[in-house]
């Protein structure tokens, strides 16, 4: 027996078929030969009966093993009807008792390194054991080959309602043999773990199969719910092979953590983790999500540490895992582990600039591209989507904007020789970054021509995938307004919102600015209540801060107020939910800072209908989310004008403009208080006028003040021109910037 069962390492990964075993010849001289020719008359207990008796006579096995032996064998050939037959004989719930008193006795009494089992009275051997427990692993794998195959079928005469039918028969026998094969598998599982409640104690395997099959079983196990239907108890069985020490080797451990990491994440059913496996603490896993999460950092640290081998497959796991909880700095740091080698350089640059935009760093994620566009990979094969991607963000900031038309012509250039389809792309992102050039721009000759060019650039790209790609009609729409060509910004943002059919919350938003600067301002707050009904519960607050600025425009302060008042509700009972899911920080972040503006408008309302106590309340709760807030400071400084305190106001201005230089209000509050202290000011006043017309020529209110000026000064037709532009530039403003 010792020979049968130690002298033959079986791997029954893929049923080999017709081995020429001397236990197979033997079994062929007794007439016992069960290939599957032999095997058309029905099989009876008298070849067990038969095989019984050779095998005592042979090798002394009892009869149920006996039957796992001659069970074994017809496996080995294929025949997985007649392996089960056999292994139908063991009643191995009758056994279970006993083998896992064998197992405890025998592994307790087990001496170190001992090769030997000690003779223990009326104890099953291990090998007996060993057995047994490939029997019922055999059994499982029958089953499973059995569904395996009546799962494929071939229909040929049938009508299509008979192949549906017995297509569906076919499906639910494969069902039933895996839930089968699953439960007989379980057996072992808890056969085993019953006997050894604190895991496999180590030299187990030297010299028998117990542990080689168990491992086999602990993997078998899941895989077989898993075809049967059942992901829970799938998801349970994965916990089980890892929650305890069963000496698994590391790429088998390794296996068994990434499937399990697989169902978590893809299988669409949420398993609670058992209370008994819950700890208390931090690194708690709150759902399957997060308990996939930690898998995967453990193998990839694994893979950091060269324990198991690369497997880009567990990258692409803990991207999307860490992607969809918005751990995106965490992704980062992890990319940033992995070892030279496994991928280019540009190719690691641009996923780590992919890794800190997302997570709202995009200066860090600019400077990454610098470095896979610079002259450090100048001699290697120009990585196209760096390019792609530094054009783009660039296009987000006026400030890189002379950089984004670098960026942008190289993917302009490279598209026309090997990435086509992305041309238009290019021409997007150069007439988006060309209007932002406009907007910063000192000189008017230098913003005028960045202006056509901008225009130029984005008509030749919604001529070459407009029909395709609507987001360069948003792009194209949005310069338009401004530029203040309403007429056409608005016919660009009704093609756009028929291409997105009306789910774009920033396409809504627009077309409600460019209704508002035509002072239209009712249509604008209709257009806003539709795109309410329509958005999501995020893009409502920036629609309701919008409803609540057209309200004001409109002379209806009681209305705004009670919009805010809502809006401010909203955010209070989202800002829990945000403070737990810590991971989108960016979110967070941009859900304060709206909440601060919402403060600030509710001040400046208050200012206006000269409710001091309440505006300083308003000012007092935007300043504790942020103290250095320019607005804060320049809505402070309106509070000191209206009560008739120039230098305090004058004060809470210079704090405003030394925290931000460019912050246009608070400029031209400035150089209205210079007004207000005579003539010998007016130098100062128009200075500071003249700088905010610089950033943006478009303000009505710095042309009007600007006027005033000149009419102080005796220039009365500069003051008239002044005057005309300040006019026709309010006809058109919009409540909020576009942009």
């Amino acid at each position: 027996m010792l020979c049968a069962c130690s002298g033959e390492q079986f791997k029954f990964e893929e049923a080999p078929q017709s081995p020429e075993s001397l236990a197979t010849r033997d079994f062929s001289a007794s007439g016992l030969s069960s290939r599957t020719g032999d095997w058309e008359s029905k099989f009876d207990e008298t070849q067990v009966e038969e095989a019984e008796s050779t095998l005592k006579e042979t090798l002394s096995l009892n009869y149920e093993e006996a039957r796992a032996l001659l069970g074994r064998l017809e496996y080995q050939r294929g025949n997985f009807d007649a392996a089960l037959q056999v292994f139908e004989g063991i009643d191995i719930r009758v056994l279970a008792p006993r083998m896992i008193r064998a197992i405890a006795e025998r592994t307790k009494q087990r001496k170190p390194r001992s090769k030997v089992d000690n003779v223990l009275p009326n104890v099953m051997s291990m090998h007996s054991v060993s057995l047994l427990l490939e029997a019922i692993l055999l059994k499982s794998k029958s089953l499973e080959e059995l569904g395996r195959y009546t799962g494929i079928t071939t229909f040929i005469s049938l009508s299509d309602v008979l192949q549906i039918l017995f297509f569906c028969l076919i499906q639910s026998l494969a069902l039933i043999c895996h839930r089968i094969a699953a439960k007989e598998c379980r057996i072992i599982v808890d056969t085993v773990e019953s006997a050894l409640p604190k895991g496999m104690p180590e030299g187990i395997g030297e010299d028998c199969k117990l542990q080689e099959m168990f491992h086999k079983a602990l993997e078998l196990l899941p895989n077989l719910w898993i075809k049967s239907g059942f992901l829970e108890e799938a998801v349970t069985a994965y916990r089980r092979a890892l929650i305890k020490p069963w000496n698994l080797e590391p790429w088998r451990l390794a296996r068994v953590q990434k499937d399990l990491v697989t169902t978590l994440l893809y299988g669409g059913t949420e398993v609670n983790i058992p209370s008994q496996l819950q700890v208390n603490g931090l690194t708690t896993p709150m759902n399957g999500t997060e308990e996939a999460i930690l898998l995967l950092l453990i193998l990839s640290g694994k893979m950091a540490l060269q324990e198991i081998d690369w497997d880009p497959e567990i990258i692409d796991h803990l991207t999307f895992s860490l992607s969809v909880t918005g751990m995106f700095e965490s992704l980062a740091d992890n990319v940033e582990k992995i070892l030279p080698g496994v991928y280019d350089r540009a190719e690691r640059w641009h996923f780590l600039a992919l890794c800190y935009s997302a997570a709202g760093e995009n200066e860090v994620a600019l400077n990454l591209l610098r470095k896979a566009c610079g002259s450090s990979e100048a001699k290697h094969r120009p990585y196209f989507p760096s390019f792609l991607f530094a054009a783009k963000l660039c296009s987000l900031c006026p400030n890189h904007a002379h950089e984004g038309i670098k960026f942008s012509q190289e993917v302009i250039d490279l598209a026309k020789y090997q990435n086509e389809h992305f041309l238009g792309e290019g021409l997007k992102f150069m007439g988006t970054c060309q209007g932002a050039a406009a907007r910063v721009s000192v000189l008017d000759s230098e913003r005028i021509i960045f202006q056509r060019e901008s225009l130029y650039f984005l008509n030749d790209a919604v001529s070459l995938n407009g029909n395709n790609d609507p987001e360069v009609i948003l792009s194209l729409g949005l310069e338009n307004a401004i530029q203040r060509n309403l007429n056409t910004a608005y016919d660009n943002l009704m093609i756009y919102s028929d291409m997105m059919a009306g789910s774009s919350k920033r396409g809504w938003q627009l077309l409600a600015l460019i209704v508002s600067a035509e002072q239209r301002f009712k249509d604008a707050e209709t257009i806003v209540d539709f795109a309410l009904d329509e958005a999501g519960s995020i893009d409502q607050l920036e629609l309701l801060r919008l409803k609540a600025i057209l309200q004001i425009t409109q002379q209806q302060p009681k209305k705004a107020v009670e919009t805010y008042r809502i809006l401010l509700a909203v955010i209070e009972s989202q800002k829990e939910h945000w403070l737990q899911a810590k991971a989108f920080r960016h979110e967070a972040l941009k859900q304060q800072k709206l909440e601060m503006e919402v403060w600030q408008d509710l001040a400046t309302i208050y200012v206006d209908l000269c409710s001091f106590l309440d505006a300083k309340a308003c000012v007092d709760k935007a300043q504790l989310i942020e103290f250095f807030s320019p607005r804060s400071w320049h809505i402070t400084g309106l509070l000191f004008e209206s009560r008739t305190l120039h230098k305090e106001a004058l004060a809470s201005f210079s704090v405003s403009l030394s925290t931000e230089p460019d912050y246009i209000p608070s400029i031209i509050s400035a150089a209205k208080l210079m007004l207000k202290l005579g003539m010998q000011s007016l130098p100062i006043a128009r200075s500071f006028l003249m700088n905010a017309l610089r950033l943006d020529p478009t303000n009505h209110e710095a042309w009007f003040n600007l006027g005033l000026v000149s009419k102080m000064e005796g220039s009365l037709q500069q003051a008239a021109d002044c005057f005309q532009a300040a006019y026709e530039l309010k006809l058109s403003a919009p409540v909020q910037e576009f942009e």
